[in-house]
Protein backbone atom coordinates (compact mmCIF):
# COMPACT_ATOMS: atom_id res chain seq x y z
CA UNK A 1 0.00 0.00 0.00
CA UNK A 2 1.24 3.41 -1.26
CA UNK A 3 1.56 6.24 1.30
CA UNK A 4 -2.03 7.72 2.91
CA UNK A 5 -3.10 9.24 5.62
CA UNK A 6 -3.44 8.14 9.30
CA UNK A 7 -7.81 7.54 8.83
CA UNK A 8 -10.27 7.46 11.54
CA UNK A 9 -13.81 6.30 10.81
CA UNK A 10 -16.11 8.50 12.89
CA UNK A 11 -19.69 7.39 13.30
CA UNK A 12 -22.85 7.58 15.23
CA UNK A 13 -25.62 5.03 15.38
CA UNK A 14 -29.04 3.89 16.88
CA UNK A 15 -28.83 0.25 18.51
CA UNK A 16 -30.11 -1.10 16.19
CA UNK A 17 -27.99 0.25 13.44
CA UNK A 18 -29.08 3.43 11.69
CA UNK A 19 -27.58 6.30 10.56
CA UNK A 20 -30.55 8.07 10.51
CA UNK A 21 -34.82 8.42 10.36
CA UNK A 22 -36.64 7.90 7.28
CA UNK A 23 -38.16 11.27 7.93
CA UNK A 24 -37.28 14.56 6.81
CA UNK A 25 -35.78 15.85 10.28
CA UNK A 26 -32.24 15.19 11.50
CA UNK A 27 -32.06 12.34 14.37
CA UNK A 28 -29.74 13.57 16.65
CA UNK A 29 -28.04 10.60 17.84
CA UNK A 30 -24.97 11.79 20.57
CA UNK A 31 -25.18 14.65 23.38
CA UNK A 32 -23.27 17.75 23.61
CA UNK A 33 -20.33 15.96 25.77
CA UNK A 34 -19.80 13.84 22.81
CA UNK A 35 -19.92 16.44 20.09
CA UNK A 36 -16.95 18.33 22.32
CA UNK A 37 -14.87 14.87 21.95
CA UNK A 38 -15.95 15.17 18.18
CA UNK A 39 -14.66 18.60 18.04
CA UNK A 40 -11.81 17.68 19.85
CA UNK A 41 -10.76 15.03 17.19
CA UNK A 42 -11.57 17.22 14.37
CA UNK A 43 -8.85 20.09 15.87
CA UNK A 44 -6.66 17.60 15.66
CA UNK A 45 -6.59 15.97 11.73
CA UNK A 46 -5.80 17.89 8.54
CA UNK A 47 -8.83 17.09 6.50
CA UNK A 48 -12.36 15.91 7.19
CA UNK A 49 -14.10 13.94 4.43
CA UNK A 50 -18.58 13.60 3.92
CA UNK A 51 -19.94 12.16 1.44
CA UNK A 52 -22.30 14.21 -0.84
CA UNK A 53 -25.54 12.82 0.26
CA UNK A 54 -24.36 14.35 3.50
CA UNK A 55 -23.50 17.56 2.27
CA UNK A 56 -27.15 17.97 0.70
CA UNK A 57 -28.88 16.68 3.57
CA UNK A 58 -27.20 18.09 6.22
CA UNK A 59 -25.47 21.08 4.90
CA UNK A 60 -22.37 20.91 7.35
CA UNK A 61 -19.98 23.55 8.18
CA UNK A 62 -17.44 21.16 9.27
CA UNK A 63 -15.40 23.84 11.32
CA UNK A 64 -13.88 23.45 14.72
CA UNK A 65 -16.21 25.04 16.77
CA UNK A 66 -14.21 25.62 19.94
CA UNK A 67 -12.32 29.01 19.88
CA UNK A 68 -8.99 27.53 22.09
CA UNK A 69 -8.65 24.42 19.61
CA UNK A 70 -8.94 26.80 16.51
CA UNK A 71 -6.42 29.39 18.25
CA UNK A 72 -4.18 25.89 19.02
CA UNK A 73 -4.22 25.60 15.31
CA UNK A 74 -3.17 28.78 14.21
CA UNK A 75 -0.46 28.75 16.49
CA UNK A 76 0.92 25.58 14.46
CA UNK A 77 0.65 27.56 11.54
CA UNK A 78 -2.49 25.68 10.61
CA UNK A 79 -6.03 27.26 9.01
CA UNK A 80 -8.58 27.38 12.23
CA UNK A 81 -10.05 23.80 10.76
CA UNK A 82 -9.09 21.57 8.57
CA UNK A 83 -9.48 20.78 4.80
CA UNK A 84 -13.41 20.26 3.81
CA UNK A 85 -13.53 16.75 1.29
CA UNK A 86 -16.41 15.55 -0.57
CA UNK A 87 -16.91 12.96 -2.71
CA UNK A 88 -19.90 13.43 -5.62
CA UNK A 89 -20.81 11.26 -9.11
CA UNK A 90 -22.86 14.44 -10.70
CA UNK A 91 -22.19 17.14 -8.89
CA UNK A 92 -25.06 17.77 -8.04
CA UNK A 93 -24.03 20.27 -4.95
CA UNK A 94 -25.06 23.87 -3.83
CA UNK A 95 -21.82 26.24 -4.16
CA UNK A 96 -23.83 28.19 -1.20
CA UNK A 97 -24.44 25.19 0.88
CA UNK A 98 -22.47 25.87 3.88
CA UNK A 99 -20.04 23.18 3.51
CA UNK A 100 -18.76 25.61 0.70
CA UNK A 101 -18.92 28.99 2.26
CA UNK A 102 -18.02 28.88 5.61
CA UNK A 103 -14.14 28.84 7.07
CA UNK A 104 -11.45 29.37 4.92
CA UNK A 105 -9.72 25.99 5.09
CA UNK A 106 -9.42 24.62 1.26
CA UNK A 107 -12.06 22.79 0.10
CA UNK A 108 -12.06 19.65 -1.97
CA UNK A 109 -14.47 17.74 -4.21
CA UNK A 110 -13.73 14.58 -5.72
CA UNK A 111 -15.71 13.28 -8.54
CA UNK A 112 -15.24 10.84 -12.17
CA UNK A 113 -13.82 12.21 -14.93
CA UNK A 114 -16.92 11.47 -16.61
CA UNK A 115 -18.48 14.46 -13.87
CA UNK A 116 -15.29 17.03 -14.16
CA UNK A 117 -16.51 19.73 -16.62
CA UNK A 118 -20.27 19.88 -14.63
CA UNK A 119 -18.24 20.15 -11.21
CA UNK A 120 -16.08 22.86 -12.48
CA UNK A 121 -18.69 24.62 -14.07
CA UNK A 122 -20.78 24.66 -10.83
CA UNK A 123 -18.13 24.17 -8.05
CA UNK A 124 -15.02 25.80 -9.48
CA UNK A 125 -15.47 29.04 -7.75
CA UNK A 126 -15.57 27.49 -4.63
CA UNK A 127 -13.48 24.60 -4.37
CA UNK A 128 -10.84 22.54 -6.08
CA UNK A 129 -11.97 19.63 -8.33
CA UNK A 130 -10.35 16.39 -8.83
CA UNK A 131 -11.51 14.51 -11.44
CA UNK A 132 -8.54 12.74 -12.75
CA UNK A 133 -9.76 8.95 -12.76
CA UNK A 134 -12.75 7.07 -14.13
CA UNK A 135 -14.14 5.87 -10.67
CA UNK A 136 -13.44 7.81 -7.49
CA UNK A 137 -11.53 4.68 -5.31
CA UNK A 138 -10.75 6.13 -1.61
CA UNK A 139 -7.63 4.19 -1.69
CA UNK A 140 -6.88 6.63 -4.83
CA UNK A 141 -8.55 9.48 -2.91
CA UNK A 142 -6.31 8.67 0.16
CA UNK A 143 -2.99 8.15 -2.05
CA UNK A 144 -3.95 12.30 -3.55
CA UNK A 145 -5.02 13.88 -0.10
CA UNK A 146 -1.42 12.26 1.39
CA UNK A 147 0.34 14.12 -1.46
CA UNK A 148 -1.72 17.45 -0.82
CA UNK A 149 -0.23 17.31 2.61
CA UNK A 150 -2.84 15.12 4.69
CA UNK A 151 -1.21 13.39 7.03
CA UNK A 152 -4.58 12.50 9.62
CA UNK A 153 -7.98 12.33 7.86
CA UNK A 154 -11.26 12.10 9.61
CA UNK A 155 -14.10 10.54 8.08
CA UNK A 156 -17.78 11.64 8.88
CA UNK A 157 -19.94 9.60 6.56
CA UNK A 158 -22.69 8.60 5.33
CA UNK A 159 -23.37 5.23 5.27
CA UNK A 160 -22.29 4.96 1.68
CA UNK A 161 -18.60 6.69 2.05
CA UNK A 162 -17.65 4.50 5.59
CA UNK A 163 -18.45 0.95 3.51
CA UNK A 164 -16.14 2.41 0.49
CA UNK A 165 -13.53 2.98 3.25
CA UNK A 166 -13.64 -0.27 5.09
CA UNK A 167 -14.22 -2.95 1.98
CA UNK A 168 -11.37 -0.95 0.05
CA UNK A 169 -9.70 -1.63 3.77
CA UNK A 170 -7.65 1.63 3.90
CA UNK A 171 -8.90 2.57 7.22
CA UNK A 172 -6.93 2.47 11.27
CA UNK A 173 -9.40 3.01 13.29
CA UNK A 174 -13.28 3.14 14.19
CA UNK A 175 -15.07 5.31 16.73
CA UNK A 176 -18.59 4.29 16.98
CA UNK A 177 -20.89 5.90 19.10
CA UNK A 178 -24.32 3.81 19.82
CA UNK A 179 -27.49 6.15 20.80
CA UNK A 180 -29.61 4.62 23.37
CA UNK A 181 -32.54 3.68 21.17
CA UNK A 182 -33.94 2.01 18.08
CA UNK A 183 -34.69 3.73 15.18
CA UNK A 184 -36.72 0.16 13.62
CA UNK A 185 -37.46 1.45 10.38
CA UNK A 186 -35.87 -0.24 7.36
CA UNK A 187 -35.99 2.47 5.44
CA UNK A 188 -34.06 4.44 6.94
CA UNK A 189 -30.01 4.64 6.48
CA UNK A 190 -27.75 1.95 8.02
CA UNK A 191 -24.48 2.97 9.08
CA UNK A 192 -22.91 0.17 6.09
CA UNK A 193 -24.29 -1.17 2.95
CA UNK A 194 -23.12 -4.78 1.66
CA UNK A 195 -19.62 -4.81 1.15
CA UNK A 196 -16.75 -7.12 1.01
CA UNK A 197 -15.52 -6.52 4.22
CA UNK A 198 -11.66 -7.47 5.57
CA UNK A 199 -13.19 -7.98 9.60
CA UNK A 200 -15.30 -10.76 9.52
CA UNK A 201 -16.00 -13.46 12.09
CA UNK A 202 -12.88 -15.33 11.68
CA UNK A 203 -10.59 -11.97 11.81
CA UNK A 204 -12.67 -9.31 13.71
CA UNK A 205 -12.04 -5.81 14.71
CA UNK A 206 -9.62 -5.09 18.12
CA UNK A 207 -11.77 -3.20 20.16
CA UNK A 208 -9.44 -0.98 22.24
CA UNK A 209 -11.46 1.42 24.22
CA UNK A 210 -14.86 1.38 25.70
CA UNK A 211 -16.87 4.46 27.22
CA UNK A 212 -19.40 5.47 28.57
CA UNK A 213 -20.16 9.53 27.42
CA UNK A 214 -23.92 10.34 29.22
CA UNK A 215 -26.25 8.13 27.48
CA UNK A 216 -24.14 7.29 24.91
CA UNK A 217 -21.51 4.61 24.22
CA UNK A 218 -18.32 4.85 22.44
CA UNK A 219 -16.54 1.98 20.94
CA UNK A 220 -13.27 2.43 19.61
CA UNK A 221 -12.02 -0.25 16.98
CA UNK A 222 -8.39 -0.76 15.71
CA UNK A 223 -8.36 -1.74 11.94
CA UNK A 224 -5.08 -1.51 11.36
CA UNK A 225 -1.59 -1.92 12.36
CA UNK A 226 -0.74 1.80 12.04
CA UNK A 227 -3.51 1.98 15.10
CA UNK A 228 -2.56 5.05 17.32
CA UNK A 229 -3.42 4.13 20.67
CA UNK A 230 -3.54 7.73 22.27
CA UNK A 231 -5.15 9.52 19.21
Amino acid sequence: MGERPYTLLSCGMSIDGYLDSAGADRLILSNEADFDRVDEVRAGCDAILVGATTVRNDDPRLLVRRADRRMERVARGLKPSPVKVTVTCGAELDPHGRFFTTGDAEKLVYCPSSSGRTARSRLGSVATVVDDAPRVSMRGLSADLAERGVRRLMVEGGGTIHTQFLAEDVADELQLVVAPFFVGDSRARRFVDDGPFPFRPDRPARLVDVRRIGEVVLLRYALSDRFEESA
